[in-house]
């Protein structure tokens, strides 16, 4: 039997990769959920670069700037955030450890494996995988009862869902402290099972960025016109093709394309654009171009 983990234990969080939501998720822990937070990422450069500096540029803009937190209090959530490329520093007294890396299945069982050595007994391992079988990832650990999904939503600190995600071999007592964490956090959960191949929303939402996707294939209109109806006619916040370029995921839906067809078959296979795009290095993220791009560049450019 691994050590008890209630919510009222957890004093430190660690969470493991610096990039966009990584940074998001460090942020969301120490402004609402008032814990001590270490971030860490395979360079200290990375994690002052990229992590550190994402937050505190966050902070500024959407919270001291419009009004909603004062300067001093900006400074007492940044206080909370320490940052560390030494793994083992990270989740060597962790409480809870949050692994938010790039979303590659191996990357993700390789780093859960070490968990299983560095962080203590009683830690509660989650991810924040998209897609990926909790199972799966949990079985590389030695406590694959302490393992669980918290799939967390763009932009983090604003999205009202949290989807919390249970492996086969998932203890209650861990499902119980990661629903009840979710709400301390300020969020909505919704528990699923992992048998689903993108959980719940990612599934439903899934369909839409495909045939969307296929309009721009089909040059039904231009990439912003297409989010511009979906944000205008449904309210989303963002267009799906617009948060696609934004996060990187084209390339994310490149890579795990064999992952996808051997969960769920012939829909999983990518779209031949998204296999262009990849190509050509249209994949998206930060400095990087995306679908907006390869429209106007190589689908539709512009005569000059």
């Amino acid at each position: 039997m691994t050590d008890s983990m209630k919510l009222e234990n957890i004093k430190r969080v660690a969470v493991i990769g610096a990039g966009i939501m990584g940074a998001q998720i460090t942020q969301l822990f120490a402004q609402i959920g008032k814990y001590e937070v270490m971030l860490t990422s395979t360079s200290i450069q990375s994690v002052n670069n990229k992590g550190l500096k994402t937050i505190r540029e966050h902070l500024q803009k959407y919270y001291v700037d419009k009004g909603r937190m004062t300067p001093a209090e900006m400074n007492e959530v940044y206080g909370r955030i320490k940052g560390t490329a030494d793994f083992s520093e990270a989740v060597g007294n962790a409480d809870l450890v949050v692994e938010a890396v790039y979303e590659d299945l191996e990357l993700k069982k390789n780093i859960f494996n070490q968990l299983g050595e560095a962080a203590p007994a009683r830690t509660i391992m989650v991810t924040s995988t998209s897609d990926f079988n909790i199972t799966e990832i949990g079985s590389v650990t030695p406590r694959p009862e302490k393992v669980i999904g918290m799939h967390f939503f763009h932009p983090v600190t604003s999205s009202k869902l949290i989807e919390v995600v249970r492996g086969s071999l998932t203890s209650d007592e861990t499902l119980e402290t990661a629903v009840s964490l979710t709400g301390k956090l300020g969020k909505e959960p919704l528990v699923c099972k992992d048998f689903s191949y993108g959980f719940l929303a990612n599934r439903a939402y899934s369909p839409m960025v495909m045939e969307a996707t296929q309009m721009v294939w089909e040059r039904v209109a231009s990439p912003a016109d297409i989010d511009k109806s979906l944000k205008l006619g449904y309210g989303l916040p963002i267009g799906p093709l617009e948060l696609f370029d934004l996060l990187g995921i084209w390339k994310i839906q490149a890579s795990a394309e064999e992952e996808k067809i051997k969960e769920i078959g012939e829909k999983g296979r990518l779209h031949p654009l998204i296999r262009m795009m990849d190509r050509a290095g249209y994949t998206g993220g930060p400095g990087k171009k995306g679908i907006y791009a390869f429209y106007d560049e190589v689908l539709e450019p512009k005569k000059k």
